[in-house]
């Protein structure tokens, strides 16, 4: 009677073993990249966003409204017939446009 565990059978289960070994670690790496992709495109996405908002507030800060309020805001101005109001609360400057004469 003939051993079923010849030489080349234990060889082609050697080869088959080791395919499929890599198979099945191609396989894992290549979800792992999968989802590393998909993490840097929601990533990419969220940056996108941000610079639009970013590009938005920029060409909001070249309009002359922007630059009256942050004038107002930051340094204070008025216009001409305006009052200055300054609160002893919290020290706020508000504008008060009723002109009197």
């Amino acid at each position: 009677m003939r051993n079923k565990f010849t030489l080349k059978n234990i060889a082609i289960l050697l080869i088959f073993s080791i395919f499929s070994f890599s198979f099945i670690r191609q396989e894992v790496t290549m979800r792992k990249i999968d989802k590393q992709v998909t993490e840097r495109q929601v990533e990419l996405n969220k940056v996108k966003e941000k610079n639009d908002r970013l590009k938005d507030q920029v060409n909001m800060s070249k309009t002359d409204a922007y630059s009256e309020k942050m004038a107002r805001e930051k340094l204070g101005m008025i216009k001409p017939g305006e009052k200055k109001v300054i609160t002893k609360d919290d020290n706020t400057v508000s504008n008060d446009s009723s002109s009197t004469k």
